[in-house]
């Protein structure tokens, strides 16, 4: 199995620094600061990352347990939502909030919220993060 490999500069203090991160491919390369990761400027940080990373790696993992069940999706949408917050002086990320919505044809309400609540909890991305932060999943069919 593949090994993926990103990197990372920071320079500077905390507030007043800048860094950057690079994945190995060329396809994600952005800087971020204090102020993207713990303000609202504009910007990318790492928690944004971390949330695409797993609204990727759900829906591919749900598509691929309504395939196994012989109801293969046309689209299934996940939005993430990553929180961070300041806790015991210092941060923290606490909670992943996945909304998904699915087009397929044949399956029922019951059958694809079962299969949505499993792939939170097995997926690849999931698997890595749980005990680690509160998930919270609202899933239902277009």
């Amino acid at each position: 199995m593949p090994t993926r490999k990103a990197s990372a500069t920071w320079e500077g203090g905390l507030k007043a620094g800048e860094g950057s991160f690079r994945g190995a491919s060329g396809a994600i390369d952005a800087p971020y600061s204090y102020g993207t990761r713990f303000g609202s400027d504009p910007g990318t940080n790492p928690e944004e990352l971390l949330a695409a990373a797993e609204a990727a790696c759900f829906s591919m993992a749900l598509a691929f347990a309504l395939e196994k069940e012989g109801k293969p999706p046309t689209r299934i949408r996940t939005e993430a939502a990553c929180t961070i917050e300041e806790k015991g002086g210092g941060y923290q990320i606490t909670k992943m909030k996945l909304v998904t919505r699915g087009n397929v044809p044949g399956v029922d309400e019951g059958l694809f919220k079962r299969l949505a609540l499993a792939t939170k909890d097995g997926c690849p991305v999931s698997k890595a993060l749980k005990g680690n932060l509160e998930f919270e999943l609202d899933a239902a069919l277009d």
